[in-house]
């Protein structure tokens, strides 16, 4: 049970009189007449409880846009319903409108929508909804909270497919779809050819030299249909914010683009989100949409608090994948001790992979490092001088290993990451 506003000001307004006038009798009269008022607008008010609720789940919708989720009420009673009703949906959600009144007649429904745009990615939620139910007077009402369940997946906004069409007319100038033929060593045939001096004799087509008078060589090309191994590291320094924007997120956008460009190159992909478990998975497919299942895997990612295993990377790459791949790490160059765990993983899986480590730099670095103008901004210059130096030293012990290092801002790690997957694919690496 409720009492209104209204209530409080008829009960002020009663009792003026009695302080003016004070006798027990009337004062007796006043409250008496006040408690029966309360009691007769509390029961003609319809129950809540009686009340039939259902919700329209609003699905899926990218961060930055706007869903509608709908929840009709349907009054089964003999009496008229005048409510306030709550859709109480978490503050990331974004709801505009979650408080709203209804007037429902006996035997009919309405339907409430509250307009959601979402702030932040991930499954956010309302768990029930909240009727408060007035009397015809307006000085009482039955309020009561119902289990009433909506969640809404909000994907990933995958800014960087901009890129894409660029990134695909470079790999269909490297398949020769368009002007352009790349040869090269490698295990894939492509044509034949007289032979000339110099040309390795074990190339030497005997079948074809037979029906010829000269002698034939084959020429090979590149093999393009490889698989493409993308690791996100969720672990502790996948929370840091850089440019307003967490380390994981503009990780996703680069595996997004990177994934899709070669799904679309002829590769397979397969994805993983791993810290000290298996957080997400998706395998590339012959059928169904990567994309799709790629953003449904990543929209409920979160950022975990706990050191990377690093001694499980190289497993978890080979349960994927036990041949030769191309290997994306998407991790910090920054975070713990290189030489005890990014190093070593990368060493161990260069023997067999192209790796390539994907980190995002924080631009405020650069920026600290100019600024010397007072005591304390030199301090900040030394200090992120030291930061870029050592991110230097990794990068160079990285490449000694063989590895490819795009180490960049949030905004240019998608296309580099790209870019380095077209140059590797051209030089006949993967």
């Amino acid at each position: 049970m409720a009492i209104t506003g209204r209530f409080v000001l008829l009960a002020f307004l009663g009792l003026v009189p009695l302080v003016v006038f004070p006798a027990w009798s009337t004062v007796l009269f006043v409250v008496v007449g006040l408690l029966l008022l309360l009691v007769l607008d509390l029961v003609v008010a319809a129950s809540p409880a009686q009340l039939a609720l259902e919700r329209d789940q609003p699905g899926n919708v990218t961060l930055e846009g706007s869903v509608e989720s709908v929840v009709t009420v349907t009054n089964p009673t003999r009496r008229k319903l005048r409510a306030e009703v709550r859709d109480t949906w978490q503050p990331s959600a974004g709801a505009v409108n979650t408080s709203q009144s209804l007037v429902v007649p006996p035997g009919e429904r309405r339907r409430m929508t509250v307009t959601l745009v979402p702030r932040r990615r991930g499954d956010l939620k309302s768990p029930h909804v909240t009727i408060r139910s007035l009397g015809p007077l307006g000085v009482a009402a039955r309020q009561r909270t119902r289990v009433l369940p909506g969640q809404l997946r909000v994907l990933p906004p995958f800014h960087s497919k901009r890129h894409l069409p660029s990134k695909l007319r470079k790999l269909r100038e490297l398949d020769g779809r368009a002007a352009v033929q790349i040869r090269g060593a490698g295990t894939e045939f492509d044509s034949l050819r007289d032979y000339v001096r110099g040309d390795d004799v074990r190339s030497i087509d005997w079948r074809a030299t037979a029906r010829r008078t000269s002698v034939v060589v084959r020429t090979w090309r590149p093999e393009r249909d490889r698989r493409v191994v993308i690791v996100l590291d969720t672990s502790r320094t996948a929370a840091a914010r850089i440019e307003d924007e967490p380390r994981l997120d503009t990780g996703i956008e680069a595996a997004l683009l990177l994934a899709v460009l070669a799904e679309r190159g002829g590769d397979r992909v397969d994805f993983l989100a791993y810290d000290r478990r298996l957080r997400a998975r998706v395998e590339s497919a012959s059928k169904g949409n990567l994309l799709g299942q790629l953003v449904q895997a990543m929209a409920p990612l979160e950022a975990e608090l706990i050191e990377l295993d690093w001694q499980q990377v190289p497993a978890q790459v080979r349960a994927v994948s036990a041949h030769r791949s191309m290997v994306v790490l998407l991790t910090a160059l920054d975070g713990g001790a290189p030489e005890e765990g990014l190093l070593p993983t990368v060493a161990q899986l260069s023997r067999q992979h192209v790796v390539v480590v994907a980190s995002v730099r924080d631009p405020l670095l650069s920026a600290m490092k100019e600024e010397r103008s007072t005591a304390s901004q030199v301090f900040r210059a030394a200090a992120a001088e030291r930061a870029l130096l050592e991110r230097a030293a990794v990068t160079a012990q990285l490449r000694q290993l063989g590895a490819e290092v795009v180490d960049a801002e949030p905004h240019e790690v998608p296309p580099l990451l790209a870019d380095a997957y077209i140059r590797l694919k051209a030089a006949g690496r993967l």
